[in-house]
């Protein structure tokens, strides 16, 4: 019969998201908004399981997907925000609440850079096999990092993304889903 260990951890984030293409930047980003916070949630349940001394085959599992996403997806994300979406606020906004928001997002992206860097190498071993280098400091800086990065969405969603959203017409969608597209190899919308 199979183990409780292989239903637990979820699947590779975003494999099930709902279909957003580059032909839609916003709602491609938005659905990164949703794959983050899937990955987050899977990172959070591993230190719950990691905690409660229960290091097994799934937060292996668990492991090796929180690393997949944000080695290789959350990169993008920033970049796209960086070069598309922060740039266009600033520039079509005067509200200086707006523009002290697209700041904090800017150095959020930097201190998630650190946090992750601080945190993908003990992660890397637990996701191999090696749970003794994730202990109580690696713990609390998953979860430093989980706030961070929940925070940071919340505040693109309510302020940002609408801003850009209501700034940007469709030759600069259109340009901006073939810049992304191009980035990551994607056929071009």
């Amino acid at each position: 019969m199979t183990s409780h260990t292989h239903r637990r951890p979820a699947a590779l984030p975003g494999f099930s998201s709902p279909a957003a293409g580059f032909d839609d930047p916003m709602a491609m980003l938005e659905a990164c908004h949703d794959r983050i916070r899937r990955s987050l949630d899977l990172l959070g349940r591993l230190c719950d399981r990691v905690s409660e001394g229960r290091i097994d085959a799934a937060v292996q599992e668990a492991a090796a997907d929180v690393l997949r996403y944000f080695d290789r997806a959350a990169p993008h994300h920033h970049e796209d925000e960086e070069r598309h979406i922060f740039p266009c606020v600033l520039a079509h906004s005067g509200d200086p609440a707006l523009r002290a928001a697209v700041l904090r997002l800017q150095a959020d992206h930097l201190a998630m850079e650190a946090q992750w860097a601080q945190l993908r190498t003990p992660l890397a071993a637990l996701a191999s096999g090696h749970a003794e280098g994730f202990a109580a400091a690696q713990l609390e800086a998953a979860r430093r990092f989980i706030g961070l990065y929940a925070e940071h969405t919340r505040l693109e969603e309510a302020l940002v993304f609408p801003a850009a959203a209501a700034a940007l017409d469709q030759p600069a969608l259109q340009r901006i889903g073939a810049d992304m597209a191009e980035r990551r190899g994607a056929p071009r919308p």
